[in-house]
């Protein structure tokens, strides 16, 4: 999936330049010249509130959430039907307290017909060190997923996670409470059937992921690890469906989408990272990338 060149601001593509492109420009500029419901996932780390201010000048807490909903419209107007946006973010400390302005969002998101329909977290086993006087180090962040409709796009098989040894003894000995559904004792109407584990070697992950903060790429103030897109991009799309990153930033979510055999679309403000996220993609289609499992039929998975 070779990188071509940038697009002009403003001007109505061609269906080439939409498929593994990176642009360099302003997202709110770019995106109202595209066509409606052509993106299948939408995964982006945006510039968070009053940070990164020497890379991206930095937008004020009070500010964000108007700074970013016609984003979000333009967002969900080229979304298909089925696809996901996932919204990695973390609200920030404001005169000792943490700021609301992502729970506002989120609101305001849910105002404009986006669908909150998980939260996931992104577990950063290692954060950095430090010391404050009234709380303990960030060791997670959110990554907030909505969709448009109830039904959308999930390969839940394509991100399971060995059993684990707990199997091992927890299974060789079932009572025949375990061989039934065992209700809740709690009355919240779930139950469980242990014997349904046997032979099993794989289980569904659960909405904490575990990932490094270490990326390849130094060179960009706010890098997340190219794991984390990788994680959504198996989990809601198939071989050659389009991902789309209006921050692109250094190409972390497009490395993730090479590696998959997804096409990528990005655009990205400053320049000197297009340069460096172009460079990284054909270094890294100099090196076949392995295979990427292919998924069954695509499945519709509904909200509860």
């Amino acid at each position: 999936m070779p990188a071509k060149a940038q697009a002009k601001p403003h001007a109505r593509p061609r269906t080439s330049e939409l498929h593994d492109n990176l642009l360099l420009g302003d997202c709110r500029e770019i995106m109202p010249a595209w066509p409606s419901a052509f993106v299948d996932l939408v995964v982006t780390s945006p510039p968070y509130a009053d940070s990164r201010k020497r890379t991206y000048g930095g937008v004020p807490v009070d500010k964000y959430v108007e700074w970013f909903l016609p984003i979000s419209a333009e967002l969900q107007r080229i979304l298909k039907p089925e696809g996901s946006l996932v919204l990695n973010i973390k609200e920030r400390t404001v005169e000792g307290e943490r700021h609301t302005f992502v729970l506002e969002l989120i609101l305001a998101m849910r105002r404009q017909g986006w669908l909150w329909t998980e939260e996931y977290i992104w577990h950063k086993k290692n954060c950095y060190p430090g010391k404050w006087p009234n709380r303990f180090r960030d060791a997670w962040e959110r990554c907030l997923h909505f969709t448009k409709q109830r039904r959308f796009k999930m390969f839940q098989e394509e991100v399971m996670v060995p059993t684990g040894k707990w199997a091992v003894t927890r299974l060789r000995n079932l009572s025949q409470t375990d061989k039934g559904r065992d209700e809740s004792k709690v009355l919240s109407g779930f139950g469980k059937n242990v014997s349904n584990w046997i032979g099993r070697d794989r289980a569904y992950p659960t909405n904490v992921l575990h990932l490094a903060t270490e990326c390849s790429n130094r060179s960009h103030s706010a890098a997340f690890p190219r794991s984390l897109p990788a994680w959504f991009i198996k989990l809601f799309t198939a071989t050659n469906d389009l991902v789309f990153d209006p921050f692109m930033g250094s190409g972390t979510t497009a490395l993730a989408c090479c590696d998959l055999n997804r096409r990528y679309l990005g655009i990205e403000l400053q320049k000197k990272y297009v340069d460096m996220a172009n460079e990284a993609i054909r270094s890294s289609q100099a090196v076949p990338a392995p295979e990427a499992p292919k998924p069954g039929r695509t499945r519709l998975s509904r909200a509860i």
